[in-house]
Formats: structure tokens, sequence, C-alpha cells
């Protein structure tokens, strides 16, 4: 389903003038919850890595 060049460049026009600036309180708190975010992943692979190579060597 082809769509011409200018039908998308008007959606993407649309969306942009939908958005805005997060207020300072908007962007700590996203920020805060992507930081976590990343912390976690992050404490699941080190977990992941610690069972993948120092238990198999207690057995």
């Amino acid at each position: 389903m082809p769509t011409s060049i200018s039908f998308r460049l008007s959606e993407y026009t649309r969306v942009l003038k939908l958005t805005r600036k997060p207020s300072r309180e908007e962007f700590t708190v996203i920020a805060k919850v992507a930081g976590a975010g990343i912390l976690l992943i992050g404490f699941i692979g080190f977990i992941i890595y610690l069972l993948i190579t120092v238990i198999p060597g207690w057995f």
C-alpha cells in the first residue's frame, strides 16, 4: 500500500503540531523512571552473568 510523500509529510506535521515541551517536573519523573529501568535491566543482566560464570564452578 504505497503512500505519497506529501501524505506522509502531512502526517508528520500533524503529529509535530500536537507535541509540546515537557515541564521540569514531568521531565524529572521520566528521567527517574528511565534510570530505574536501566538499573533494573543491568542488575538482571549481572545476576544472569553470575549464574552462568560463577555458580557452575561450584559444582
